[in-house]
């Protein structure tokens, strides 16, 4: 047990994964575990363990944003042992060929700041995906036929973000999506020596302003959440 989670020693397992709202961890661990039992609900943060085709997982939410995606993630890591982490969450486009319902592959992430930022003082770490999940998830999306992106992100701690000449740069760079933990994740993965990846589905364009409709949002994660399975158990 710590601060954050209430789960008892060896109910987290080695393979986690984080979508950030704890209701989508629950849909997500109904929909698609054994057996899922509920090993932790402090501050309302629910994270369920259970098993995927005989293999165990737990699926827990890491709440919105880098500081909070931070303390659930050196949580599992330090006290809970977790070794495979891989971000389940949506995303923004950024670029015209990126479209609602697809899926983004983050390789990198860019960020102006985050939890971990102090710590390199003067120089900007480029946190990274592990490759071989990122090539697993690459190849399963693939074989199940859904349009798929490989390349670098940028993470935000600012939702309504007010800088366009950011969003420009980022845009003429090559940046396929805006999400709000990636950096934070991958960066903690690195520090730990530990396995991460993040499978976004695209729920909004910001340049054409598209969203995906509430009541279709459930189908197309769906397809999100089996490629984050197929990556981790490869």
């Amino acid at each position: 047990m710590t601060f954050h989670i209430g789960a008892k020693p060896g109910e987290i397992a080695e393979t986690v994964l984080l979508p950030g709202d704890p209701y989508r961890a629950r849909w997500a661990a109904q929909t698609f575990l054994e057996n899922p039992v509920l090993v932790n609900e402090v501050r309302g943060m629910l994270g369920y363990t259970g098993t995927y085709k005989g293999h165990r997982v737990t699926i827990h939410g890491s709440g919105m944003g880098m500081p909070s995606l931070s303390i659930y993630a050196n949580e599992l890591i330090r006290d809970y042992g977790a070794q495979t982490l891989i971000r389940i969450g949506s995303a923004g486009a950024l670029q015209p060929h990126v479209n609602v319902r697809d899926v983004v592959l983050a390789q990198a992430c860019s960020t102006l700041g985050s939890p971990s930022r102090s710590i390199f003082r003067e120089m900007s770490f480029a946190p990274v995906a592990d490759y071989r999940l990122l090539s697993a998830a690459h190849k399963a999306a693939v074989e199940k036929g859904i349009p798929t992106h490989v390349g670098g992100i940028y993470s935000s701690d600012t939702f309504y973000d007010e800088r366009q000449d950011l969003s420009d740069q980022l845009q003429r760079h090559g940046c396929l999506a805006v999400e709000m933990e990636a950096a934070e994740l991958y960066t903690l993965a690195a520090r730990y020596g530990r396995r991460a990846l993040a499978v976004l589905t695209i729920s909004d364009h910001i340049l054409t302003h598209e969203a995906l409709p509430a009541d279709q949002r459930e189908r197309s994660f769906g397809a999100m959440v089996e490629i984050a399975f197929a990556a981790a158990f490869a």
